[in-house]
This record gives structure tokens, C-alpha cells and sequence, in this order.
């Protein structure tokens, strides 16, 4: 299959390591803290630094506590922004903790800044010295016990998981494996017309090429006042598809002239298999941003897209990468809200993408992406987000971050902009799919499973079960990963959120192309009378 330029057997090699490591929750533990497992990269950790000055202290406190935890082991720790510094900043800050200078003070504006710490071992051995490699966890559990708090300033790195029915970067130390009703014991395995036999096989989701034989939606006029309703896809990015022409779609968003999100060749909408075995399989998400940007123009085919990729063709994201393309996203927001010349409008953030927190209840939790989308409701930006694909009802981050009623996580209820949490429905949108998680935090339920949408125009290495050439005339069943016809089907609760996404940029459409802006009060309101309108398998 075609590769990117300059592609070789080492990118192909070093992409297919799985990211993170999977936390055991009896290692170090402390009193208060109940921990649950997660995946995290063992060798960072990520600090949320305010922009209230008061708090600054605060940060730099809870960088000493982190060194002094760290020195224990005989690790030490170096700190850097995630945010992108003023100009003039020194990006360095390996002395921070030692030197009590504030790192956090030297970050962009207009959003909560984040610090990466990182874990390092000393350059030459010394006495002390631990010989283990460095883990976050361990040094987070000794820091809350030196400070007696939560530390909720401090996290772990997670991995976060772009999720179709299956992906998930536990893989092989998934701990709900065991527990999993669909590992082995499937029970719509079999042979179905569109993919039931793999509806809930790891990675494919019962993705299949079909034909779309109706009209492409319809786009109106340019407002001549207002503007259009703008939703922003953080996810795989886009590719090219007849319904997603530049000028509906923005590629390649910058922030001061650098650009927010993934740039590499190794682009997952072009190129369907860069990683793993020469077997020509597709690789798990490849196309995945495609197929959301399909739903929401079929959703809200008013509306424009701001496609921003964060993911690769295996669907994982370091946290920290996650939340420097968020943040600049919503500096785009920021600077548009003050003068419209600037910046990017964005009215609906949609997240198909999540992981779950080691300590989710109770405000223990990192505040990080917390804070970061509360910065974006509190500029008026709705935030959806998909629930996750594991048929269980741990709350799973970003979409538990809200105050869903029986809430144990410690956030009070806010006038700004909702965040919406949304399942999965079965086609007949009376019953939720089986593999939807589910949950008090689950706020709403949408179309999910089996749904159509556009795809790249991809072709695999699986062939047609059948070919009988007449002549010149090529005969053969369906290739099953054969997508040049450029629509497929495809179940998750990732498709669930960008249908919700586009419903409310359709709500939010014949006011801002009057010119206007909703209130608060009214985008709740317009928000509400949205998600009434959806199916509700409960009625």
C-alpha cells in the first residue's frame, strides 16, 4: 500500500509500540486516595497553572513537593510549558522547582497554562539513585503524602483513546478484559449485511464499504449580516471527500503562524495502513475524522468545520498533546470573541475521544482539562463528547466532566456553556447499543450504531470473496474494505457526538446568521430543546 515520503520499516516499527503503561492501583498506596486503573506515560506528569497570580504560588509550591518526591526515589524532574510561552520566555525549566521561580508566570494568556513535568534519572550514578526507571505514579502518591492533599493542580499523563467499538490502550492489560461481555462471548457474532459479525470486534466496529445513492446535502446562501455556526473536530483530522471541499472544511489551523495539532506525513486520512504487519489491514481509526466530519455536515449542513488533528491512525494521544491543541483552539475562540478579524469563530467543540481517571471522584482528579473546557463554555462554546465504547458505567473523561446529577466528582453546576456527555442508540433509536457506556453522567443518546457516512477513498489489503470476470466486465462480490465509493458504516459512541454536535450548530445556524449571539440562559434553553428532540430509549 502507498506510504508516506520517506517512510521506512523504522517509522512503521517505533508507531506500532503501544503508548503509556497500565497503573496497578495497590502500588504506594495513601489513605483518602482509592485509586482505579488507567494508562499513563510512567516518565511525565502534567500541572494546571492558573492565571491568577495567588495560584502561581501555589505551583510553584506543589513543583518543589514534586522534586522533593521525586529526589527520593533519586529521580529528578525538569518542567516545561505545554502552553506555548510568551515571546522572549525562556521554554527551559529544568531549575524551576529548585529556584522558585514561576514557570507558570512565562505562559501564553487567555487560557490556564499547563506545565509537563518530566522524570528524569541523574546523568552520571550517584548515591541514591533509584535503579528502577522513573514512574509518575509512585511520585505523585509520595508527593500527596508530603503535602497531606489531593494535589489537585498535579496529574498524570494519560493516554486518551479516539474510540470506535473495541480501541482502547489497555489492549492486552485492558482491566476490563475479563469483564468484558463482548471479548469472547459476542453475542451478535455471525454473518449480518453490515458487519453484525464484527459489530463489536476491537478496532473495526463493524466499519463497511456501502453506496450512497441519494442527494449530497444541501448548503444555503451565505448569511449576508451574521456568519455560519462553526464546529471544531479534534480528532484524526479530515481527508478528501466530494461533501468536504475547503471552504466548508478548514485544514491546517494556525496560531502565530504555527500550527495547532499533528503536521506529520504520517497522516492517517490519506495513508489507511502505516503501522503494524505488511497484511494490508487497515489500521483501527484511519478515516475516523472523515466519517465525523461526514456527520456533521449531513447534521448541520450549514455549518462550518474546523478540523484539527490530534490522533494517529492507531487512535491515541498523549494527554499533553491533547491539551496544547485544545488550548490553542480555544485561544482561536478567545481572540475572535474580542475582534472578529482575528482568531476563528467556534460555536461547538466535538470530542470523540476519552480515558478514564485513576481518582475520578471527590475533586481529586487533575483539573487540567477540566479547566481548559471550562474555559471554552465560559466563552460560549458547547463541548460534545462521546462516552466511550466499553459497556461499562465508570465515568470516563472528558464527558463526566459536568455536574450530572448523584454527581461524585466534586464540580458544582456553572451557567456556561453546557458540556454534553451522549451514548449510542441502535438504528431503531428505542434501544442503546450495547456497547455504549452508560451512567448518571451519560447525559443524552444518539444514533450510533451502523451509522453512514463519508469515508476516504481507501482500499485494503481484504479481498472480494468471489470474482467471475465476463469478458472486459469485472465481476465480484463486496470488497470488504474497498471504500473508493467514499461512504461506509461505522458504530460508536464517536459517531453518537458529532450528530449531537450538528444538531445544536443547526439550532445555533438563524440566530448567528442574523448577526446575533446567544445569551447564556438562551443557549441553555436552545441546547435543551435539542437534546429533547433526540430519541429516548427510556420512553
Amino acid at each position: 500500500m502507498e506510504q508516506p515520503p520517506g517512510w521506512t520499516w523504522q517509522d512503521r516499527a517505533e508507531g506500532s509500540i503501544p503508548r503509556g503503561t497500565a497503573l496497578d492501583p495497590s502500588v504506594d498506596p495513601i489513605a483518602g486516595v482509592r485509586a482505579y486503573p488507567t494508562a499513563y506515560l510512567p516518565d511525565r506528569m502534567l500541572v494546571t497553572a492558573p492565571l491568577d497570580d495567588d495560584d502561581h504560588n501555589a505551583v510553584d509550591r506543589d513543583l518543589k513537593t514534586l522534586a522533593e518526591a521525586a529526589g527520593s526515589f533519586g529521580w529528578r524532574i525538569e518542567v516545561d510549558p505545554v502552553q506555548a510561552p510568551v515571546p522572549g520566555a525562556d521554554a527551559t525549566r529544568a531549575d524551576a522547582a529548585e529556584s522558585g521561580r514561576s514557570a507558570a508566570r512565562d505562559l501564553a494568556p487567555g487560557v490556564p497554562g499547563v506545565l509537563r513535568v518530566l522524570l528524569t534519572t541523574p546523568d552520571e550514578p550517584g548515591r541514591g539513585e533509584s535503579p528502577a526507571p522513573p514512574d509518575a505514579w509512585r511520585v505523585l502518591q509520595r508527593a500527596r503524602g508530603i503535602s497531606r492533599s489531593s494535589m489537585p493542580r498535579v496529574g498524570l499523563e494519560h493516554v486518551l483513546s479516539v474510540d470506535p467499538v473495541g480501541l482502547n490502550p489497555f489492549t492486552r492489560t485492558n482491566p476490563f478484559t475479563r469483564t468484558n461481555p463482548f471479548t469472547r462471548t459476542n453475542p451478535v457474532r455471525g454473518a449480518g449485511p453490515v458487519g453484525s459479525d464484527d459489530y463489536l470486534e476491537p478496532g473495526r466496529g463493524g466499519r463497511q464499504p456501502v453506496a450512497w445513492i441519494g442527494a449530497a446535502p444541501i448548503r444555503g446562501a451565505d448569511p449576508k449580516r451574521g456568519r455560519r455556526p462553526v464546529v471544531a473536530v479534534l480528532d484524526t483530522g479530515c481527508g478528501e471527500h466530494p461533501w468536504l471541499p475547503d471552504g466548508i472544511v478548514t485544514r491546517g489551523a494556525e496560531l502565530d503562524g504555527e500550527p495547532i495539532g499533528l503536521t506529520g506525513s504520517d497522516d492517517p486520512e490519506i495513508y489507511p495502513d502505516l503501522y503494524g504487519q505488511l497484511d494490508g489491514e487497515i489500521d483501527a481509526v484511519a478515516g475516523h475524522g472523515t466519517f465525523i466530519a461526514g456527520l456533521i455536515r449531513q447534521t448541520a449542513p450549514d455549518a462550518d468545520i474546523l478540523s484539527i488533528r490530534v490522533a494517529g491512525s492507531l487512535g491515541v494521544v498523549d494527554e499533553s498533546a491533547f491539551v496544547r491543541a485544545l488550548a490553542d483552539v480555544i485561544e482561536l475562540k478567545r481572540r475572535n470573541a474580542k475582534d472578529p478579524s482575528t482568531g476563528h469563530a467556534i460555536d461547538v467543540i466535538s470530542l470523540s475521544l476519552g480515558y478514564y481517571h485513576e481518582t475520578p471522584v471527590d475533586g481529586q482528579f487533575s483539573h487540567t482539562l477540566y479547566g481548559l473546557l471550562r474555559s471554552a463554555r465560559e466563552l460560549g462554546i458547547v463541548v460534545v463528547c462521546s462516552a466511550g465504547n466499553d459497556a461499562i458505567d465508570r465515568p470516563s473523561f472528558p464527558a463526566s466532566l459536568w455536574a450530572w446529577p448523584g454527581a461524585d466528582n466534586g464540580i458544582l453546576p456553572d451557567d456556561a456553556a453546557p458540556l454534553v456527555s451522549v451514548g449510542a442508540l441502535n438504528p431503531s433509536g428505542r434501544t442503546v447499543a450495547l456497547f455504549s457506556n452508560v451512567g448518571p453522567w451519560v447525559r443524552v443518546y444518539a444514533p450510533g450504531a451502523m451509522v453512514l457516512s463519508t469515508t476516504p477513498p481507501f482500499t485494503g489489503g481484504m479481498q472480494p470473496a468471489t470474482r467471475a470476470d465476463i469478458g472486459t466486465l469485472p465481476r465480484e462480490t463486496v470488497d470488504p474494505d474497498d471504500y473508493r465509493g467514499g461512504f461506509s458504516v461505522w458504530s460508536g459512541t464517536s459517531f453518537a457526538a458529532p450528530f449531537v454536535a450538528g444538531r445544536i450548530a443547526t439550532a445555533l445556524g438563524p440566530l448567528l446568521a442574523k448577526g446575533g449571539a446567544p445569551t447564556r440562559k438562551a443557549l441553555h434553553k436552545m441546547v435543551a430543546g435539542v437534546l429533547k428532540g433526540l430519541p429516548d430509549p427510556v420512553r
